[in-house]
This record gives structure tokens, sequence and C-alpha cells, in this order.
């Protein structure tokens, strides 16, 4: 078969937080990746003293107020913990001393430093000047380090944090999901180097890249406050950073706002950005939008298609080219190599069950011959299963897991769907589910019944709901046109990419069409897509190169587009985006089937409790 994506055949843990302070090592997931019940009990730890500097872009800020807090553990944005009696003040020369003898909640707890107000070099007191840096698990800093706090630090850590972050500088997390809350962290010293504050991070492993132009081009603006005269051009930051009717009143809150908006008066940030040289490299013209991305390679990526995420927070990748990829969260692979052989061949498809085994779906057995079959692999890369052909694989295409560890198949070969317990063994027939209402069928998705729903990229009634006993097949109207993507939210509804369309449509549990082929967006021959925690729709365009964002049902705006009209991330050197999957720390990762990479784009999305099976939950 041809190295395309099937919607075009129609027609034709060592991870490194920050090696000069000591905030490294693995995450804990200890009550993370659960959902609901009581938070567990926690064994307080003495902190140790470290020492750190207060600059705004090369400026000493003096008499600033400093404070070390523990990370929040009663929801997202929750109010965190002061560890400090009493607020430090930075010196003239804008450093400060953390004494020892502060308590942690635990050594796992996530802690950060916060500062407000102060004097950058001879200039006046500006109180709207606050910085933040984000450190890591308190047992993990390291006594006598030191650190510098500014701008970069500042964005690093607000993007990597925005979905765990509120206004005022309060960061917190579910307790269920201190892994998410842990993969932040270590993803704003992926971004820059507590020790120097400056980008990229310390350590970094050789197959990530991080956008440093972007990130200074940020803290550039940030800066853009305190480098004008008598921080007059705080005004025009905190006006460009005005998110509905609020706009913020500290510098923090302006990032925060510019995180969760990305697309939001861009130029405007990018005029204040030029007037400062203070980070450099930055960029020499205004982005696309303002979100942040990291670029991984290698781990035996080869036209990588889909893309999931385990609860560790591993990212699993399977390739057209016979490989599955594992990298971990800070962009290292797991396996230099990538997993071949076990017949894995022209795998598009590919999913992880509730038990984190690596279901893979190829299409054909071998290079241009043989009808297909699964491999279910361990977590680990270990074969559990291989060759799998019965339940009426015939050319296997996608393949997706339900919350009850069974595992659903789709066959494009005969138009049918199979169905496989989490002993691999087939609960459907040897002539597949569906009968004659698929007409090749390229996606599927579970709902909270157990129910698979069908996307059809031909066929009258485009969209089919089989129940879980295979007892029911039924098909709905969607508008679509070459549906390519399908996926289920909190609330039921189904919604569906229209590959040739260039659309989004979405139908409820019962096949009522809610949204008929909506266009706009920067939707380009969509080939993804993705619900994340708060019933927001991410679509990877795979001709437009972008993500595309589609507010949630739960919206006062449900169905309209967020992304500009090209999308976003068109700067993130993405190519033919495939596949999407939404991690517990909020970050989207797009497959790049054109270049061989995989995209993270850092924190623009509600967590979700990983494996994916069946409808996305908050972790």
């Amino acid at each position: 078969m041809m190295n395309v994506p099937r919607t075009l055949l129609l027609s034709s843990i060592s991870l490194s937080l920050a090696a000069a302070i000591g905030c490294g090592g693995s995450i804990s997931n200890s009550g993370g990746g659960g959902s609901g019940g009581d938070c567990p009990a926690r064994t307080p730890v003495a902190g140790v003293s470290f020492t750190g500097k207060v600059l705004s872009g090369s400026l000493p800020v003096s008499g600033a107020s400093v404070q070390l807090y523990a990370a929040g553990n009663a929801g997202n944005g929750s109010a965190p913990v002061a560890l400090l009696t009493s607020s430090l003040t930075t010196a003239a020369n804008g450093t400060f001393t953390v004494p020892s003898g502060y308590s942690c909640p635990s050594s796992q707890t996530p802690v950060y430093l916060l500062s407000k107000g102060g004097q950058a070099g001879t200039g006046p007191t500006i109180p709207s000047v606050w910085l933040m840096i984000a450190l890591g698990p308190c047992g993990s800093l390291t006594a006598g380090s030191s650190l510098v706090m500014n701008e970069a630090t500042s964005a690093a850590a607000t993007w990597a944090l925005a979905s765990f972050m509120s206004s005022g500088g309060s960061i917190g997390a579910n307790c269920t999901n201190t892994t998410g809350l842990d993969i932040a962290f270590i993803t704003a010293n992926d971004l820059v180097n507590p020790a120097s504050g400056t980008s990229p991070g310390a350590g970094l492993p050789s197959t990530l890249a991080v956008s440093t132009k972007k990130l200074n081009t940020l803290a550039n603006a940030l800066a853009s406050c305190t480098i004008s005269s008598g921080g007059s051009n705080c005004s025009a930051l905190f006006t460009a950073a005005t998110s509905g009717s609020a706009a913020p009143t500290n510098t923090l809150d302006a990032a925060l706002n510019i995180a969760h908006a990305p697309a939001n008066n861009v130029a405007a940030i990018y005029a204040l950005a030029a007037g400062s040289t203070a980070f450099t490299p930055a960029l020499s013209a205004a982005p696309p939008d303002w979100m942040l991305h990291n670029t991984i390679s290698g781990g035996g990526m080869a036209s990588p298609a889909s893309v999931s995420v385990a609860a560790s927070g591993n990212v699993w990748v399977s390739s057209y080219f016979n490989t599955v990829s594992e990298f971990l969260p800070n962009g290292a692979t797991a396996l230099p190599s990538g997993i071949a052989g076990y017949g894995i061949n022209q795998s598009y498809g590919m999913a992880l069950d509730p038990q984190g085994n690596v279901w893979v779906a190829n299409e054909q057995t071998n290079p241009n011959s043989g009808n297909g079959d699964v491999d279910e692999l361990s977590s680990s890369g270990a074969a559990l299963a291989t060759g799998l052909t019965s339940g009426g694989v015939d050319f296997p295409i996608a393949v997706t897991a339900d919350s009850n560890g069974d595992v659903w198949v789709v066959d494009y070969g005969d138009s049918k769907v199979s169905l496989f317990n989490r002993s691999a063994a087939a609960l459907s027939p040897s002539s597949g589910w569906g009968g004659t209402s698929l007409a090749f069928p390229v996606a599927l998705a579970v709902d909270a019944n157990h129910n698979a729903w069908v996307a059809n990229q031909a066929g009258v009634l485009p969209v089919t709901k089989i129940l879980a006993d295979g007892s029911q097949v039924t098909n709905y109207n969607c508008d679509c046109n070459g549906a390519s993507g399908i996926a289920t939210d909190q609330n039921g509804n189904v919604w569906i990419a229209n590959y040739y369309g260039n659309s989004i449509s979405e139908v409820t549990t019962g096949g009522t069409l809610v949204l008929d082929a909506a266009t706009g967006g920067g939707v380009n021959h969509p080939q993804g897509i993705a619900v994340d925690g708060a019933g927001t729709v991410w679509i990877a365009n795979y001709l437009g190169n972008s993500i595309s964002e589609v507010k949630s049902a739960s919206s006062a705006a449900s169905g309209t587009f967020a992304s500009p009209s090209t999308g976003f991330g068109t700067d993130a050197a993405i190519l033919q985006p495939y596949s999407l999957a939404i991690d517990a720390s909020g970050s989207v990762w797009v497959s790049n089937f054109g270049n061989n990479t995989l995209t993270q784009f850092i924190g623009i999305a509600a967590p979700v409790k990983t494996p994916l099976a069946g409808p996305p939950q908050q972790p």
C-alpha cells in the first residue's frame, strides 16, 4: 500500500528538571492518573536553604517580595501553601536567600517561587511586576544551589503550568493528578534553565528542540513593563493581554491571559517585545500565535501516525514504516530505535488499554501483501499477543480501547469492525460486526456505554453506531464528506472530522445532528480529532499543517472555533499532522506524518486522564 493516510486512498524515567538546582528525577505516580477519592496522607519534609536573584531583563530587582510556595492539591488553580513564615525582600542587587527549616507537605510536592513588585535597576518601584520560577519536587532541591528568576522563567512556568494556574500566581492540581502537575514542572524546566534564567533548559535530550526564540520574545514582552520609563508600557501590555472584560493588573496574570488566548492581539504583544533586547535570540517578526511548542525527533519514527499517552505520561507513537516508538515526557526516547518485528507493518492505528498495554493495527501482514493483523505489546514493549487475525480482522486501520478493557478495531478491507477482550480473545465473529452498514471505515471511538462509533469515508449516512455486543448497527447523517476522525465527549456527543469537506460535525448520542459540517478555524483536510478534559475539541489538519480548536458543548459558544483562520501552530514546523493526543498536563501531542517528528503544544488543553479509554475524563 502507498505511504499516505487512508483518507487519501479512497480517492486514490530519567528526567532532568534542572541539574544546577537538583530538581531532577522520576515522576511520582502517587495518587496520579485516578479520579475521585480522598487525597492520600503526605509526610512533611524539611526544606533546604538556597539562594536566588530576581532580574527584570538584565536589571536587578531590589525591594521585591519573594515567597516560596507548595502547589495546592484541591483542584486546578487551587490555593498554594506559603512555605516561609514571612516573605523575603530582595537586596539592591536582586539577591535573596531562602533559609532552611521550612516544612514542605511532602518530598514530592512541587514548589515554586513568586516575586512581587520591586525596583528594576535605578527605576521607580513598579508593584505590577510579578515574576515566577517553577522549581520541582521539594525533596529534590539542593542545599546551597542558586537560581535566577526573570521574565523567561515566568513565561516558561506560565505556559507549562497554564492548565494548573489561576490569577495571582496560584498553582494547584487535584491530588489525583500529581503526574500531570509533575510533567508540567518538567516541561517548564525543559524550556528554561533555572540556574541561569535562560532558554533552553539544561541537559536536554538530543531528541528535543524547544521554541527558544518564541519564549524569549514573550519574555521581552513582559519585560517591556519595566524597561519603559516609569513602567509606562505596563498599561499597554495589560490592554493587549486583556481576556474578556477583565484586564490583568500584573505581569504574571498578563502572561497567563496570553497563554490561555494565544491568538489574541498577537501583533500588539509582539510590538511590545520588539522594543526590548533583554532576551535573545528572539523572533524577528510577529508569530501567527503565542503557543509554545517542543519538537521531538528520533526514536525510530518513520511516517508517524497514531499517538497515545500512558498513565506515566510517556508518549507512544505508531509509524507507517514498521516501528512503534516511546518517549518520556521530557522528549527523551525510551527506545532509541523503536520497536520493530512482531509483524509491525504499515501501522496507522494504535491505542493503549487501561492496563497500559499497547495495541497496534498492522494494515498489511507484510509490505504489500497479506490482510493485516493486530499486535498487543506490554507497557515495556514486550510481545503479549501477535498476529491476531480472528474476529474479522481484515486490513485493520484503526484501534481504540474501552474503559472495560476491550479493544475495538476498524477493518478497512471488508468494512467491518472487530472486538477483542483484554486477553486478546476475539469477541466478534469471524465475519466481524457491521453487516453492510459500514463503507470504507477509517476511525472509531467508544462512548460511556461501551458502544462503538465509526467514521465511514463513504456512504449516505457516514456515522455508524454499533452496540457493545454487536447486536444493533445504526447509521446516522452528519453531513460529512470523507469522515476521517471521530471522538466522543463527556456529554455523549460524537465529533467527526471531515477530510474532504474541510469541516467538523457533531451528533448526539441519539444521532441528532447538532453541528452541521462547520467550517473555519483553519480546518483544512482534518485527519485526527480529540477531546480534552473540559470538552474542548482539537483537530489535526493534515494539509493545513496546523491544529484547530472548537469550543466545548458546555461552552456558551459551543461549536465555534477558537483557533484563527489559519489554525494554530503554523510556525511549529508540523507537516501532515495525522493524529493527536492530550496528556495529563494539558499538552497536545501531534504526530507529523510528513517529517518524522512529534510536536508538543504546551499546556493549551484541559488535562485528560491517561491512557484514554472511552470518553475523556479529568484526571
